[in-house]
């Protein structure tokens, strides 16, 4: 069986990370260990290179933004995220490389294939073993946001382009994604989330 390394997923404004948390509190309350982490950041490395990515001052050229989010990813995988599933702890991710193929990818129209060869070296196989996608409408997600980054702040057409490399990428992988609508209420979205994952594991 996989290892149980869980990624929750979506453009701005699904919920990701509240529905990881409230997640990993009742994989908790079934007392399993449960190591989150958010992507980019999760590592001192990994949140300086956050505030590169995210911040409004800031401008990367789009491959140099793909490869400082590889680069923060590949920390993570060495530091903490491979280290716990080890340990025989489950991993939950607010965000992961799907996000990468998804933003990057199709969002800055880098390709999918070309994003996830840039990850894959220094991700030495670990990988999602599911992905939880949140499905939003752009503009719905948008409103939702308090305060947009950088990227968040792309507008919707971005956004647009960012949720079909999504829906593509759970075409192309049913076995390891789930997609919810999270026009349900967002304890029925938890409820939905929880007991996929626990059919899985």
């Amino acid at each position: 069986m996989s290892r149980p390394y869980i990624a929750f997923e979506g453009i701005e404004g699904a919920g990701k990370s509240t529905v990881a948390q409230q997640v990993a509190e009742r994989l908790e309350a079934d007392g399993l260990r449960v190591v989150r982490v958010r992507e980019p950041g999760g590592t001192t490395v990994g949140e300086a290179i956050r505030q590169i990515l995210l911040s409004h001052e800031l401008a990367p050229a789009p491959w140099a933004e793909a490869l400082l989010f590889a680069a923060a990813r590949a920390q993570l995988a060495a530091e903490v995220v491979g280290p716990a599933l080890d340990d025989g702890a489950w991993v939950l991710s607010d965000r992961s490389v799907y996000s990468s193929l998804a933003y990057q990818g199709a969002g800055r129209r880098l390709g999918i294939a070309e994003v996830r060869s840039a990850n894959e070296p220094g991700l030495l196989g670990v990988w999602p073993s599911m992905v939880v996608l949140l499905a939003v409408a752009p503009d719905e997600g948008l409103a939702r946001q308090e305060v947009g980054d950088r990227i968040g702040d792309e507008g919707v057409h971005f956004q647009q382009a960012v949720a079909e490399g999504f829906a593509a990428l759970a075409m192309a992988e049913p076995e390891r994604f789930v997609t919810i609508n999270t026009h349900a209420p967002l304890a029925d979205v938890v409820e939905t989330a929880y007991r996929e994952i626990r059919a899985r594991w």
